[in-house]
């Protein structure tokens, strides 16, 4: 069992747990992520690590509650325990030899995005960050970037807060003054990360994606997270999840993305509907 250590909700859907776990903290980089289950009759979910702290043996996950596993997470407190908790899987960001980096998170991605940057901070890199959301009242992390940043802009889809527009307008407007990065990596919705690569590609720098939003088992049995890569099948959870942007079918990972949503949603009902039973 994997006790709960510390609890904050960012956002009125988007939870950060410290979990006590000292052998996947002890192993844990930028980019993997952990498989859980929540109680023994529980299904398996992909999580990526958002941060660990190898002294105090924690884990830390930020979580967006949209199926029945991450209601059920959200409802357990400081004290309570996780059933299992597995890891690190997947292959870590690679870092090495980076000078001047651009990162781009949107949404719950950017739980995903702040360890890439606090690493890449932490090896003297200099770190331009973007981060989106579509409104003032679910913005996560802001600070955190800030701390790891020598440049950050922060948009919002209303202009309720920071700069009003998408991540690509900040960028492209870089790019049109001759700005030029070692590489860009991005991390958030499917069809955010797919024109960030677009706004890449006439600059010829590299644009790494994650492609954690696909997964749904993590160990490469279901098929979920398949996408073509480079015009070969690739699986997010066993090959990734980060991959060359440029080389992603886009069109494709989109539709994928898209065949358990009324699953998740009628799942998600199912389970509020039991807690409220419970409260009466």
């Amino acid at each position: 069992m994997y006790q709960i250590v510390n609890k904050q909700n960012l956002n009125p859907t988007v939870t950060l747990m410290d979990i006590k776990a000292p052998y996947v903290a002890a192993k844990a980089e930028a980019g993997q992520f952990i498989i859980l289950r929540v109680d023994a009759d529980g299904e398996r979910i992909p999580l990526t690590v958002a941060g660990y702290d190898r002294q105090n043996g924690t884990v830390r996950i930020i979580f967006q509650i949209v199926g029945a596993t991450t209601e059920k997470l959200n409802h357990l407190n400081v004290g309570d325990s996780i059933h299992d908790f597995v890891g690190p899987l997947g292959t870590a960001t690679k870092l090495d030899g980076l000078k001047k980096v651009c990162i781009v998170g949107g949404g719950v991605g950017c739980a995903i995005a702040l360890p890439i940057a606090q690493k890449l901070h932490e090896m003297g890199c200099n770190v331009t960050s973007i981060i989106g959301f579509r409104s003032k009242d679910i913005v996560i992390l802001e600070d955190d970037f800030r701390a790891v940043s020598d440049r950050m802009f922060l948009m919002t889809d209303d202009g309720s807060y920071g700069r009003h527009g998408n991540v690509c307008v900040p960028l492209n407007e870089m790019f049109a003054e001759g700005e030029k990065f070692d590489e860009v990596i991005t991390i958030g919705p499917l069809i955010m990360m797919k024109f960030v690569v677009k706004a890449t590609q006439p600059t010829g720098i590299p644009c790494t994606v994650s492609m954690n939003p696909i997964m749904v088992d993590g160990t490469g049995m279901c098929g979920g997270c398949r996408l073509t890569v480079g015009g070969e099948t690739k699986f997010a959870c066993v090959d990734g999840p980060d991959f060359d942007g440029h080389q992603v079918d886009w069109d494709l990972a989109v539709k994928r993305n898209q065949m358990y949503r009324d699953f998740e949603l009628r799942k998600h009902e199912e389970v509020c509907n039991l807690y409220k039973q419970e409260v009466k």
